[in-house]
């Protein structure tokens, strides 16, 4: 189980390619992933930048602790997360979740709790540059 934060620019398809080619062939059946990128506007305003402020420390324990419940409530192979931190421009990768297991639902439910997770409780703050200046921002699970 692997989670990683990142201060620059990641490739989600190379993060990807990097765990596979690490499992042994033939032992999962599925992989489900889910990569977020930056949108371009939030509530109705142009966003030509964003922020993204955490504490080191309780951020990876963070991932860390909820790479392992998935890997407890699921029957998986192994999990990802990678997540962006600093200056993020619209079109960048912020975070990529992937999880692989024998079977395809398991998959599907781990790669979902991992995100779902992150957006809901992950000590990350947010700043946005809109048209109108800085603001920070709270997210909404699920949007």
């Amino acid at each position: 189980m692997t989670a990683l934060l990142r201060g620059g620019v990641f490739d989600p398809w190379q993060e990807l390619a990097r765990i596979e080619a690490g499992l042994v062939k033939g032992k999962h059946g599925a992989c489900a992933s889910f990569v977020g990128t930056m949108r371009d506007f939030n509530v109705g305003d142009n966003v030509h930048s964003m922020s993204l402020e955490h504490y080191p420390e309780m951020t990876q324990q963070f991932l860390d602790n909820i790479c392992t419940q998935a890997a407890r409530r699921w029957n998986l192979i192994d999990c990802l997360i990678v997540h962006r931190y600093g200056e993020i421009n619209p079109g960048d990768p912020i975070v990529l979740t992937a999880a692989w297991s024998a079977h395809r639902a398991d998959a599907f439910d781990a790669c979902r709790f991992l995100i779902e997770e992150l957006k809901a409780r992950a000590p990350f703050w947010k700043k946005e540059l809109t048209d109108s200046g800085e603001r920070w921002v709270h997210d909404t699970p699920g949007k």
